[in-house]
């Protein structure tokens, strides 16, 4: 990517943290744990926020991912075999962490026949023996279409099915050139015919360069194949390497993006600069579980 002049960002992105010695603590504990957190690979802005609030988005299957999205800070190149350690890792440090919420990510393994599927699922059952109360959402990559795969990580019953469109399809050869935005449609169309009751979400970065309407386009596709959670955030570029910022959205803009969301009968939208995908998921989860049980 070419390197250019970055942009200035405008007064709403400025945020101040208070440092909290918790963050000190999350970041030891993943240390002890030999755990990776999308938090920390893929340079969230919310970060310190998450840590002081004790809680993480687990990011499994290696640090490394076989994809090169141009939005993405996480590392690309090639991977080890996945370790079968890390989901009793994981489910520890949930315990650790008194977490009843827990959200799995993890790098595209386009180099397992799987794609890192009963990974997931393993990882899954290994939290859930902690106690059946504990609720786990997954981050899905597209598992290149694999409906097999899907089915895999849907029978450890998860909570929630994510799996992100990131922008509109006129993007993904500039944003995400390896994947394709049917089949990622197509992903949350099938877990809701497998696992009907799990909640499916998606979420998307705006100021790539989309259109108004490419992004009512984009939410009508979500509403169309079920899909029952959304999630939109400005995108920040990670680095000069990465895609461009073309233009920061104002607040305003994210909140008719949100009413407008909310009028195709998403249970759920959390929009605003800097929101993500797994930001407050528990908040949005519970919020659609409100609607769903009336």
């Amino acid at each position: 990517m070419k390197s250019e002049r970055r942009k200035h960002k405008p007064e709403w992105l400025r945020r101040r943290f208070s440092f909290k010695a918790s963050v000190t603590e999350v970041n030891d504990l993943l240390l002890d744990l030999n755990l990776n957190t999308v938090c920390q690979e893929a340079h969230c802005p919310n970060q310190l926020e998450c840590f002081g609030n004790h809680t993480a988005t687990f990011m499994i299957l290696g640090d490394h991912c076989t994809r090169n999205c141009t939005f993405c800070a996480v590392k690309y190149g090639s991977q080890e075999p996945p370790d079968l350690e890390e989901p009793k890792g994981v489910a520890e440090a949930v315990s650790l962490l008194g977490l009843k919420y827990v959200v799995l990510t993890s790098v595209t393994r386009d180099d397992l026949a799987d794609g890192g599927a009963a990974h997931f699922a393993a990882t899954i059952r290994a939290i859930r023996e902690l106690g059946s109360e504990i609720s786990v959402e997954v981050l899905v990559p597209d598992f290149q279409g694999s409906t097999e795969a899907l089915a895999t990580v849907l029978t450890a019953a998860p909570a929630v099915l994510n799996h992100n469109l990131e922008t509109v399809p006129r993007l993904y050869p500039a944003v995400r050139p390896q994947a394709n935005y049917h089949r990622s449609l197509r992903l949350l169309e099938e877990a809701k015919l497998l696992a009907p009751d799990t909640v499916s979400k998606s979420g998307f970065m705006v100021g790539l360069g989309e259109k108004r309407e490419e992004v009512s386009a984009l939410l009508g596709d979500l509403r169309k194949v079920g899909c029952d959670l959304v999630t939109i955030g400005q995108y920040l570029r990670p680095s000069r390497e990465h895609h461009p910022v073309v233009e920061y959205i104002p607040p305003d803009i994210f909140q008719s993006y949100r009413v407008e969301a909310q009028s195709l009968g998403f249970l759920g939208v959390a929009s605003g600069p800097y929101v993500r995908s797994s930001y407050q998921a528990e908040i949005l989860y519970q919020q659609a579980m409100k609607v769903k049980l009336g």
